[in-house]
């Protein structure tokens, strides 16, 4: 499928998948979007200690940059697993020009190799932040009790409806300790329903700009 680099409304730059009018990040600003969803309304309730993420849809490494750099402020130490079954290219990847736009640039080669590192190996980034990437369908994951904090950043379900339904969710929520939280830019009725069906508390934030709402989905302790 044809994809370009584009550049969104807060001047961050993400890729469009020309074939599906789709894109990996809110075209209405791919920065604001990575802080306000994954950040403010998953990272920050997180604070002095040692935490698993879990990214599904890796793609353009943007999540996990931002997480690496916020962990510190936050002192965390985080094992961070990304999934994604079609990696960007390298290529792509130097035209995002993320480092820039955080005002980062010191941490390109950090960034970059985020992308260069190999699949199916942890690796130390930062003394508070390793990296597994894991090329697989996300139908594939299997882990159970293992992550606190679920960044659900697929595709939309305009585009890909298989990837949001109660089988995933139910994956999801094994994957999660007990109090974990999922998060995501999502708010249809339909993905609310599923996250509910499968034992997750779900509650309705302010969505990000262009978007009224999102999701914030809870694993009970009691569960």
């Amino acid at each position: 499928m044809k994809r370009r680099i584009i550049t969104t409304g807060d001047g961050s730059k993400t890729i469009q998948i020309e074939d599906w009018d789709e894109q990996y990040h809110s075209k209405h600003g791919a920065v604001q979007e990575a802080y306000h969803v994954f950040i403010e309304h998953g990272l920050r309730l997180f604070q002095k200690e040692s935490i698993g993420i879990l990214e599904i849809g890796f793609g353009t490494g943007l999540n996990a940059f931002i997480t690496l750099l916020e962990g510190p402020r936050q002192q965390l130490v985080i094992d961070y697993v990304g999934v994604e079954a079609f990696p960007v290219s390298m290529e792509e990847v130097g035209q995002l020009d993320y480092c820039t736009q955080l005002g980062a640039e010191d941490k390109e080669d950090i960034f970059l190799k985020m992308h260069s590192a190999p699949w199916e190996e942890s690796i130390s980034l930062t003394s508070g932040f390793s990296l597994l990437k894991q090329k697989k369908d996300f139908k594939e994951i299997e882990q159970r009790n293992l992550f606190n904090l679920i960044y659900f950043d697929a595709f939309g379900a305009r585009v890909q409806p298989e990837l949001w339904t109660e089988d995933i969710f139910l994956k999801m929520y094994h994957a999660l300790k007990k109090g974990g939280v999922l998060v995501t830019y999502a708010a249809k009725g339909s993905v609310r329903r599923a996250m509910q069906s499968v034992g997750f508390a779900v509650e309705r934030l302010p969505g990000p700009p262009g978007k009224r709402e999102m999701l914030r989905a809870i694993k009970p302790e009691n569960c």
